[in-house]
């Protein structure tokens, strides 16, 4: 009989005592740090007061540790939320309700600015972001088949789909932000989404 493994209770709580303190580290160096291309297992571990091995053994690579702290601000940032957004009897203040959900995490964290910067520059967390995007994707997609109902054809639908999916995006977002509030972006892009579901009224617009 192969041995039994056994993982110390004190030893597994240093461990995500540790990881928690490698994230807020790296998260910090992103929004502080003077480039991204600066951002390394190496200065992480600097700024978290532990050595580069014990931030590889967590987080393996770059990469690992630039999804784990997207993760992380996502969590912080309520990203959660959107689960209970989805279940909204009326898909319409569903998606306004999204709307006001990523323009909370888009502005929360400074730090969200610099990891979208790093897609530029690391086309494997780049990769990885795209993937966590069409999560959103799929969240929109299944908001605009509930409000199209049976007449829209399937290119109006794709259309819709593909214009909010942009304004709702970090970098629409950044753009709109400069001289107006969070609140005022967040009304402004649901006008826009509005308007981009327009044409589902309308059979002849297809």
């Amino acid at each position: 009989m192969p041995p039994r493994s056994y993982v110390s209770p004190t030893r597994s709580a240093a461990a995500a005592e540790t990881r928690e303190r490698v994230l807020e580290a790296a998260a910090r160096t992103l929004r502080e740090g003077e480039s991204i291309a600066r951002f390394s297992l190496d200065t992480v571990a600097k700024a978290a007061g532990v050595t580069r091995l014990t931030v590889y053994n967590q987080f393996g690579s770059r990469r690992g540790l630039l999804e784990a702290v997207f993760d992380d601000i996502a969590r912080q940032g309520g990203l959660h939320k959107l689960i209970e957004a989805m279940t909204m009897a009326d898909p319409r203040a569903a998606l306004d309700r999204m709307v006001e959900i990523f323009c909370g995490f888009w502005s929360r964290d400074p730090a969200v600015a610099r990891l979208n910067d790093a897609m530029a520059t690391d086309p494997e967390f780049a990769e990885a972001v795209r993937e966590r995007n069409e999560r959103r994707r799929k969240g929109l997609t299944a908001l605009v088949d509930r409000i199209a109902g049976k007449t829209a054809s399937q290119q109006a639908r794709k259309d819709a789909v593909d214009l909010i999916f942009a304004l709702t995006s970090y970098p629409t977002f950044a753009s709109l932000s400069a001289g107006r509030s969070r609140e005022e972006v967040s009304r402004l892009l649901q006008a826009a989404c509005h308007a981009a579901l327009a044409p589902l009224a309308d059979p002849s617009s297809s």
